[in-house]
């Protein structure tokens, strides 16, 4: 099979598998370091709780986006 079959084959793809394609071709450019995910994932845990606790409060991702945007065309 030649590339540009391969590449046509997954951009018809729906688009959770396509997501599933890039995910493998980019891990296998750059392995997981498993003690560094395991980190991660534990922050993650660890963030997750405090949000459902209420230690922590979210904010939107437009304000998030809004304060960047000004921090940096200003």
């Amino acid at each position: 099979m030649k590339t540009k079959d391969l590449i046509n084959e997954v951009l018809a793809l729906p688009l959770e598998e396509k997501v599933q394609v890039v995910d493998s071709i980019l891990r296998s450019m750059n392995p997981v370091e498993v003690e560094i995910e395991k980190k991660w994932v534990l922050k993650a845990k660890e963030r997750l709780a405090e949000l459902r606790t209420g230690k922590t409060a979210g904010i939107p991702g437009d304000e998030v986006f809004n304060k960047i945007w000004k921090r940096f065309h200003e």
